[in-house]
């Protein structure tokens, strides 16, 4: 066989183009009706009516895919997780919900302090088989892309051995994955009140470590009050530029510090959560061109309210959407819980949810150029849901509707 070919599709939706989509662009989408979709080499090769690839191709020489009375889009670009941990918080989600607040827990000890403990504990082959199962389990919600952060080692051992296993699972797992050094995620008990010096200790013996085994692409920090501050986050990021990692910026997630100015500063490739980003950070995101990543589900878990996401688009910035998946503030991968809170609490339209979760997706990880649209050149990553139209992620609210996955033109999954 030559190739695949997606027949029949009642449409084909995607966002355009090898960069991110700022303010109103987020809305543009192409929508082909009665179309196919070629594939060779895992690259799609052309994408047009059924009947125009029908005169073109011999089609006896693909594989085909029928998707008769069914839309095709991109597949999801998950930008931000922590999918690779050990231990459980269950109890501490309960105890929200009775009134205690998430800085509250890590100040008893709980929060990220537990998941480090227990990470530090879990094995390198225990971590991988936890990592391969929530992989397999995201691919089943569409997601083709995942970024995963370290951030719970807290020292040396454990933060390299998330980072091994995570690039062990990229060499394994058919789902493409991104790795990010976050070291800085929070302040190990060990450094607690001396923040300066696990900040050296981070830049002198573990960020030139993570850059020389090719461990991680980007570097973040969560820079918030009671974690790390907007010069301490400054100092560790230049520093990571210095060593050629790409920058992303936890930023005002539990309070207005200033996180998404300094995104814009440093020129970021992206600043994820923004709970609480003031109009001047927001009008620096949309100036430098930095992706505003936004995490709906975990403002949704932690009952805050949610990203401005409509003050965002409507100055101009680019918004990714994200799981958060983690297990404390969100233990949660559900793609349709995300695009309905994105588009219900959060007021995006269908397309720029669509494009938030693909080519922006995409973007955040620069890796516009060659994911998270459906065009030629670009790689045959791509989803065929259960129903004719783009609209039904939406209006089969909290219900999976992709049927099937396709990564790289292999069908890896499909859904009942």
């Amino acid at each position: 066989m030559k190739g695949v070919v997606i027949q029949n599709a009642a449409e084909v939706v995607t966002p355009v183009g090898g960069q991110a989509k700022f303010g109103r662009e987020m809305n543009d989408l192409s929508r082909i009706e009665h179309a196919s979709v070629v594939i060779e080499d895992g690259m799609i090769q052309a994408v047009d009516q059924t009947a125009v690839i029908a005169s073109r191709y011999d089609l006896r020489q693909y594989e085909r895919i029928d998707a008769a009375g069914q839309s095709v889009i991109p597949g999801f670009v998950d930008s931000h997780t922590h999918f690779l941990f050990g231990g459980y918080r269950a109890d501490e989600f309960m105890l929200r919900l009775t009134g205690s607040t998430y800085m509250e827990l890590m100040a008893a000890g709980g929060g990220i302090g537990s998941t480090v403990r227990h990470t530090r504990q879990t094995g390198r082959e225990e971590l991988y088989r936890l990592g391969k199962d929530r992989l397999d389990a995201m691919l089943a919600f569409g997601i083709t892309t995942v970024e995963g952060k370290s951030g719970y080692g807290l020292e040396r051992e454990t933060e390299l051995k998330q980072l091994t296993v995570m690039q062990a699972l990229a060499q394994d797992h058919p789902l493409e994955l991104v790795s990010t050094f976050m070291g800085a995620h929070a302040v190990p008990p060990e450094y607690r009140g001396r923040e300066e010096s696990y900040i050296d200790f981070l830049l002198a013996e573990v960020l030139p470590v993570v850059k020389e085994r090719g461990l991680a692409e980007f570097c973040d920090v969560f820079c918030e009050q009671g974690v790390f501050s907007l010069e301490q986050s400054r100092r560790l990021l230049l520093q990571a530029r210095e060593l050629g990692f790409g920058l992303k910026l936890h930023a005002d997630e539990i309070c207005s510090l200033g996180g998404a100015e300094l995104a814009g500063e440093l020129q970021a490739v992206s600043a994820e959560h923004l709970l609480h980003a003031s109009k001047d950070g927001i009008q620096a995101l949309a100036r430098n061109r930095v992706i505003a990543t936004l995490l709906p589900s975990t403002a949704f878990c932690l009952n805050e309210p949610f990203a401005a996401a409509r003050s965002m688009i409507d100055s101009g910035c680019a918004v990714a959407l994200a799981s958060d998946f983690n297990p404390g503030s969100c233990f949660s991968y559900s793609v349709p819980l995300l695009l309905a809170l994105a588009c219900i609490k959060m007021k995006m339209t269908a397309e720029e949810a669509l494009t938030a979760l693909t080519l922006n997706g995409a973007a955040a990880l620069n890796r516009a150029e060659r994911l998270g649209s459906i065009e030629p050149g670009k790689q045959a990553d791509l989803l065929i849901l259960k129903y004719p139209s783009y609209k039904f992620l939406i209006y089969h609210t909290g219900i999976n509707v992709v049927q099937k996955v396709i990564k790289k033109g292999c069908l890896l999954c499909t859904n009942r």
